[in-house]
């Protein structure tokens, strides 16, 4: 193989592999989600401004919020910068691949696969607005237009 050259390499090599694996197939909890989206919102944050907003909606600690970026900073959820007195930590995963996963991974579970099952059955209970059944007919559209041969 080309790409590895000696074991120092093939090693690290694999570790990438492993880590790529398992931050593809991290399923965050939902206390881990609400901590995403304030960083994906807000941007790098301290462990208090995290805090400070999770505190808005629900009873927390500050040591609760804390062991919980913790644990994240561990799965690869967060980093943590730690330059100044107070560790910074923000989002490792993207907004996008996080929703990506959820969906795959629950479209695989819930409906075994079928992403038409599960638009019909979220059509089928929630009444769509014009414009977002506009928005599905200019995806479909895109779609059909990708998969036509030139």
């Amino acid at each position: 193989m080309f790409f590895v050259h000696s074991f120092a390499s093939t090693k690290l090599f694999v570790y990438v592999c492993y880590e790529t694996i398992r931050r593809y197939s991290m399923k965050p909890t939902d206390s881990e989600l609400e901590i995403l989206h304030i960083l994906w919102t807000s941007g790098p944050s301290t462990v208090r401004q995290v805090h400070e907003v999770l505190g808005a909606n629900r009873d927390i600690g500050y040591t609760t919020a804390l062991k919980l970026m913790q644990i994240m900073q561990e799965k690869g959820l967060l980093t943590r910068e730690e330059t100044n007195r107070s560790h910074t930590y923000s989002a490792a995963v993207t907004e996008e691949d996080t929703q990506r996963g959820l969906v795959d991974r629950f479209v695989e579970t819930a409906f075994r696969g079928s992403a038409s099952r599960l638009v019909m059955q979220v059509l089928g209970q929630h009444k769509a607005s014009r414009e977002e059944l506009d928005e599905i007919k200019k995806l479909l559209n895109q779609i059909n237009s990708a998969d036509e041969p030139i």
